[in-house]
């Protein structure tokens, strides 16, 4: 429901202080533009499995859908990375606001679009992203769908992706690839999927937050829960604060719900949107499956679509901004007690929430992009428990340069969470493992491309998980160190010889 923000874009395209924490004081965290820029405004991003990000361009006009890849320097920066091509969508694709999921394979899933080529639609085209060819193809929607637009997306334990239809109350799994199959799912929602967020969770299941779109309820605080066994939905209970915007009654409600994020300790941070004043946010305990009321954002601001990111701290990054789609973006820092203000991006005062773009980056920092050609890279403060660390019980410890299909193991190799959310779409989850390969000798760091990931759950313990990695041919010989990395929490560094 963002036809109207055609408007908004244009004229932004031209144009609760700090408190301590129980524990320890609030330390803000620091921005750093790109040294170089990309080579046009670019919206959104998804990291891929050989530690590169694949961004896409930002034209609200009918354009060439052209991806670029920030490829970091010899040192893992990217802040200092470089850009390179990474072809186009197919022709007459250029969609905004859509579904994206980086599967098992390493391959990328786009399908949909709220808009195309500046049209609102609600689109049902799609591409998948070849990395190793840097290909686009065309990728068929589920049989029968007149829509998919701005869907929800997840890539569930099992490797499969599931697509919610944007305007109904149709899912489908895809099934394969080869040839495209997708298969129903999802019996029993309560309304369309429309505006609604998806969460996996430790159990494997997936929590989202009812929108009401067709449904309108002034007070509805229904959240669902979908059992990938069963393929049904069912109540996950009152989310007690109202997260979804109902301003302006059944007509002129905008429909909007915030980015949710699952936190190590398993709570669900979910925020709201809330166009009459001040916007909520509430908690799920994965624990116990319960809500409880989180605190509400400093009066006026709100999250009616927007990005949040997990950070290796345990915090999690938030960007506010006033009403529905109002600019002067606040950004905060959820540390499971307290909303902490932080600092802001350059572009932040002429920014509304639903602008932003965030993903994780297996440096620990989120990278931002907000339709413009400037980018952002946000280095929180602290670090990681040690208990969130993946563990790496299994890798050869001579590896050869050039080899692929090479097997490692153990256990937390896809993080805690999904790291980062954006509202309904827009998905750049990183919940798999990346393998960092550092030289002994000249300090240069290569990151494998990794695949076949025997899960893509979320905090699996002490589950034994693996994967795959291809080692480059012009990595660098002798003796160097490997590090698995999930949501940039890495390993311990295990000592390798690279023959």
């Amino acid at each position: 429901m963002k036809a109207f923000r055609v408007l908004t874009i244009a004229l932004t395209l031209l144009a609760w202080s700090a408190i301590a924490s129980s524990q320890e004081p609030f330390t803000a965290g620091t921005w750093h533009v790109l040294r170089t820029a990309p080579p046009s405004p670019v919206a959104h991003m998804m990291l891929l499995t050989d530690g590169s990000v694949l961004v896409n361009s930002f034209f609200f006009t009918t354009h060439t859908d052209n991806w670029y890849r920030l490829v970091p320097d010899s040192t893992g920066s990217y802040i200092n990375g470089h850009w390179v091509n990474a072809g186009s969508a197919p022709a007459g694709y250029n969609p905004l606001y859509f579904a994206s999921e980086v599967l098992p394979s390493g391959q990328v899933v786009i399908i949909g679009g709220e808009y195309n080529n500046g049209s609102a639609v609600w689109t049902t085209l799609g591409a998948i992203y070849n990395p190793h060819t840097n290909t686009w193809t065309s990728l068929a929607a589920p049989a029968g769908w007149s829509t998919v637009g701005d869907a929800q997306s997840v890539v569930l334990p099992n490797g499969k992706m599931m697509l919610a239809n944007c305007c109904t109350v149709q899912q489908a799994i895809l099934s394969s690839l080869s040839p495209v199959t997708w298969t129903s799912t999802g019996a029993g929602k309560f309304d369309v999927n429309d505006e609604e967020g998806w969460t996996l969770l430790p159990s494997g299941k997936v929590l989202t937050v009812d929108a009401y779109v067709f449904a309108y309820n002034p007070s509805g605080t229904n959240s669902e829960i979908y059992t990938p066994s069963t393929g049904t939905w069912a109540s996950a209970g009152s989310t007690i604060k109202q997260l979804w915007d109902s301003c302006g009654g059944s007509t002129g409600a905008s429909y909007e719900v915030g980015p949710s994020v699952l936190r190590p300790d398993g709570t669900v941070i979910w925020t709201g949107a809330n166009g009459c004043g001040t916007g909520h946010t509430a908690i799920y305990h994965t624990a116990n499956a319960t809500w409880t009321a989180g605190p509400d954002f400093a009066p006026g601001l709100d999250i009616a679509d927007g990005p949040a990111a997990l950070l290796p701290n345990g915090n999690v990054l938030l960007d506010t901004s006033p009403g529905i789609f109002g600019t002067g973006s606040k950004f905060y820092e959820w540390d499971g007690t307290t909303m902490n203000l932080t600092t802001a991006p350059p572009l932040a005062p002429s920014d509304s929430s639903y602008v932003g773009n965030v993903v994780c980056l297996p440096t620990g920092q989120v990278m931002f992009t907000d339709f413009s050609s400037s980018v952002e890279i946000y280095t929180p403060s602290g670090t990681y428990q040690a208990a969130w660390q993946p563990t790496v019980t299994s890798v050869a410890s001579t590896l050869t340069h050039g080899t692929v299909n090479n097997v490692i193991t153990g256990t937390q190799f896809n993080g805690l969470s999904q790291c980062a959310a954006y509202g309904d779409d827009n998905q750049s989850a990183t919940n798999w493992p990346l393998v960092r390969i550092t030289n002994s000798t000249t300090g240069r760091v290569v990151y494998t491309r990794t695949h076949k990931f025997s899960t893509m759950g979320v905090a699996t313990g002490a589950k034994s998980v693996s994967a795959q990695f291809d080692i480059p041919g012009a990595i660098g010989l002798g003796a160097s160190t490997l590090e698995v990395v999930a949501n940039g929490i890495p390993s311990a560094a295990i000592a390798v010889v690279i023959n």
